[in-house]
């Protein structure tokens, strides 16, 4: 079978949400018959602004929340701070440009800042194949959108902030199959996999892959309900997982096999509307978004609640009572009840056109190779020896040249 192309994914290791959509598109392309390459954008960035931009990120999440919070509502409501944002990348857009194959036929991005370097390329035409992004939120935050960006890819219920020349297409969330198909393992077997109590009320509480925001205190408040047990989850949060170990049963770290543990229990309960509920909700089981982080955490919260796919629980004092509806009478093999009476949120939702996957191999499909766009390549070279000749004319007049 003669392969079809390249196909370049763009990600960054900020998280988990961001790398996940990545490795999910990349598996099902390569499914396909592609060649894909994965790239994490921070690392074409100066080595000491690798590290220095994901450790500020967590650490004014841990620390300064309300920073975070008035930095997304600025950059939401300023268009001025995203194109600062384009001026500051601006630097790097050679280097972006020289670490893309020749060969490419489409490039993805699953991370918004990497449209900032990607859209401003494919605009001045010195990049020729489309670029698709996929929003891995359901709020498409303006540091999403860069004229030039080909097809913005939102999932279902996702809201797009106003902008001219902005083209969304709903598609699936790239949640991997695992979560939807009918499963494998009941919940019995689930919870003896991971050592889970068989007849109790169970629900589990996630943090994302760094277990961020006020997990312990929303333990307690759970437990404090009296009517489901809680099972948590630390990701790659050390000293949380530690923490939490010496009080509470049902602790995990990191958890490879999220779609059996979901299955076991009743309820999840998460902060940030990203991977881990999209996965949830795949999973067919009842959703409460509780002391969600700012900034994306408490938008994409807004947006999950009027939808009707999650409940978005205010207060401890009505936690049990929203709590005691969803979980039912939690007889195991019973599924968890949903109280909207809406759709789920499920992966196959809209058939093979709207997995991200078919459209961005449509779009390969009908592309050449990332080279200079032959439409623009005179006007580029015209551009070019403009920019020299000013150049020689600056150093001749100051003595530069002899």
């Amino acid at each position: 079978m003669e392969c079809p192309g390249r196909i370049l994914v763009v990600s960054a290791d900020i998280g988990a949400g961001h790398d996940a959509a990545a490795a999910e598109l990349a598996r099902r392309l390569r499914g396909r018959g592609f060649l894909v390459d994965r790239m994490n954008l921070l690392e074409i960035l100066p080595r000491p602004a690798h590290r220095a931009i994901r450790e500020a990120y967590r650490g004014v999440l841990r620390w300064l929340p309300w920073g975070y919070e008035l930095l997304f509502v600025l950059t939401r409501r300023s268009r001025l701070s995203v194109s600062v944002l384009r001026m500051l990348l601006r630097p790097v857009r050679r280097r972006m440009r020289r670490s893309i194959p020749p060969d490419t036929r489409a490039v993805v991005t699953t991370y918004p800042f990497a449209n900032q370097l990607l859209g401003p390329l494919r605009r001045q035409g010195r990049l020729a194949v489309p670029v698709i992004t996929y929003v891995t939120d359901f709020v498409v935050h303006p540091t999403w959108l860069s004229p030039g960006v080909d097809v913005y890819c939102a999932i279902r219920h996702a809201e797009t902030e106003p902008a001219d020349g902005i083209d969304v297409t709903v598609v699936q969330p790239l949640v991997s199959r695992a979560f939807a198909v009918p499963a494998a393992t009941d919940r019995r077997r689930a919870r003896r996999r991971f050592g889970l109590p068989p007849d109790d009320r169970l629900a589990l509480i996630v943090a994302g892959a760094w277990g961020t925001g006020d997990v312990e205190r929303t333990v307690a408040e759970i437990r404090a309900t009296g009517c489901v047990r809680p099972v948590v989850v630390c990701g790659r949060n050390a000293e949380l997982h530690q923490r939490l170990r010496a009080h509470h049963e049902h602790v995990f770290g990191w958890v490879d096999d999220m779609p059996t543990l979901m299955r076991a229990v009743d309820v999840v309960v998460e902060n940030a509307g990203g991977l881990t509920c999209q996965e949830a909700l795949a999973c067919g089981v009842p959703v409460v978004t509780y002391r969600p982080l700012p900034g994306h955490g408490r938008a994409n919260a807004s947006i999950l609640a009027r939808s009707g796919l999650t409940r978005w629980v205010s207060g401890p004092d009505q936690l049990g009572s929203v709590l005691a509806a969803l979980v039912g009478d939690g007889r195991p093999g019973d599924r968890p009840r949903r109280v909207d009476g809406r759709t789920p949120h499920t992966v196959d939702a809209g058939g093979e056109r709207a997995d991200p996957a078919h459209l961005v191999a449509e779009a390969a499909s009908r592309a050449g190779s990332a080279g200079v766009d032959e439409r623009n390549r005179r006007a580029l070279v015209d551009s070019v020896g403009d920019a020299v000749a000013v150049v020689a004319a600056l150093l001749q007049s100051t003595g530069g040249l002899r």
